[in-house]
């Protein structure tokens, strides 16, 4: 394969991977990647969705991959990857955004939904990185990014599975952005704050709450700004380098 790596002057004739490209902030990211020049991939557990997802990629003049994937399954993930190399002809760059939740005290949790959170939100990043990392060295070139959130910063009460699952995204993060540097790999977690999107969120601050739990809809970030950030990064020129970016909405705290 010859070197795929960008310039800083877009995306054009790379691939992309997106996980949770069904909905929210994946769509987004999709859509964001597919207007900076890249075919894209898209995985999710929902066909239906991501058939939506796949043609909004397709009117940006770009091709589209929908695979209909379980991020909890190991053989699934690795399939996903290898499907994404022979449709777009290899995977530049990764965006890990799908996530998922069970809510609870450590008492009350069950081991199940414990496993099923840590499975989705840290274990597929690391299968995927793992499978798409042998494509990026070879290629010269990669970025992976890993969406993580401010419950990655702060442990929060009743979201214990959750909080590990993102602080963990911290560490593979790092250990992948130092193992990829000699390859011209470059990894970054992002850290948003309040985002508008129907996927719950645990703490208020997340929630675009105040104190008293009223939602402040001004406060939430469009998922599109976030996808922008990620896609701006992505083909930003590969001697730019960036491990950790926090985004919040203007006047709201860091964690």
């Amino acid at each position: 394969m010859s070197e795929r790596g960008n310039d800083g002057g877009g995306l054009e004739g790379q691939a992309a991977l997106v996980t949770g490209a069904s909905s929210g902030l994946g769509r987004a990211v999709a859509v964001a990647l597919a207007e900076a020049g890249a075919d894209v991939a898209l995985l999710a557990r929902s066909e239906k969705d991501l058939r939506e997802t796949e043609e909004r990629v397709s009117r940006t003049g770009r091709r589209a991959l929908a695979l209909p994937t379980d991020l909890a399954s190991a053989s699934e993930t690795r399939a996903a990857v290898e499907r994404t190399a022979e449709g777009l002809g290899g995977v530049d760059v990764l965006v890990n955004a799908a996530g998922t939740d069970v809510p609870g005290s450590v008492e009350d949790l069950e081991v199940e939904g414990w496993d099923r959170t840590l499975s989705v939100n840290l274990r597929a990043p690391f299968l995927l990185s793992k499978a798409a990392f042998p494509l990026m060295r070879e290629a010269g070139s990669g970025t992976i990014v890993n969406v993580s959130s401010v419950a990655g910063k702060k442990g929060w009460a009743n979201a214990s599975a959750y909080c590990a699952s993102k602080f963990g995204l911290t560490g593979l993060t790092e250990a992948l952005a130092d193992e990829g540097r000699q390859h011209g790999i470059r990894a970054i977690v992002i850290y948003p704050g309040a985002m508008a999107t129907n996927w719950g969120a645990f703490s208020p601050e997340e929630r675009g709450e105040g104190k008293g739990g009223e939602t402040s809809p001004a406060a939430a970030l469009p998922p599109s700004r976030v996808a922008d950030f990620i896609a701006w990064f992505a083909a930003s020129p590969r001697e730019f380098v960036l491990t950790e970016g926090i985004i919040v909405p203007i006047g709201e705290g860091l964690p």
